[in-house]
């Protein structure tokens, strides 16, 4: 698998999201992202109560541990890698969690305009 560039929607060079959870399509910890990542998991989402628990209501548990899959199962402050298309929609219904834009892959853009990631900017409180 070729990865593409490790770069951020900030144009700079993409930082860790996570490693406690380990993260990411490829679990080194980071959004990075290939062809074969059909889901773009390129968000770097901060989770939080609320987005877990609308998570789990659309079909993606994401805080129910999963040891078979060597999922932990997440909490609210843990950063974990997003497909892009699922914190567009949580974004449109009102409960997106905050984003590490450091750590968000720039082919985030292909799905969610940089204007709608910026509004849940971590680093901007």
């Amino acid at each position: 698998m070729q990865k593409d560039p490790s770069l951020n929607v900030l144009g700079a060079p993409l930082r860790p999201c996570s490693t406690d959870p380990m993260t990411g399509y490829f679990r080194t910890g980071a959004c990075d992202t290939c062809a074969e990542d059909a889901g773009s998991h390129t968000v770097c989402a901060v989770m939080t109560a609320e987005f877990l628990a609308y998570s789990k209501y659309v079909g993606n548990d994401l805080s129910t541990p999963r040891p078979e899959f060597g999922f932990p199962g997440l909490k609210p402050g843990d950063g974990w890698c997003l497909c892009a298309a699922r914190f567009l929609q949580a974004h449109d219904e009102g409960c997106a969690p905050q984003v590490n834009l450091e750590a968000t892959h720039q082919r985030a853009l292909e799905i969610v305009p940089f204007e709608v990631l910026e509004r849940y900017d971590s680093a901007a409180d």
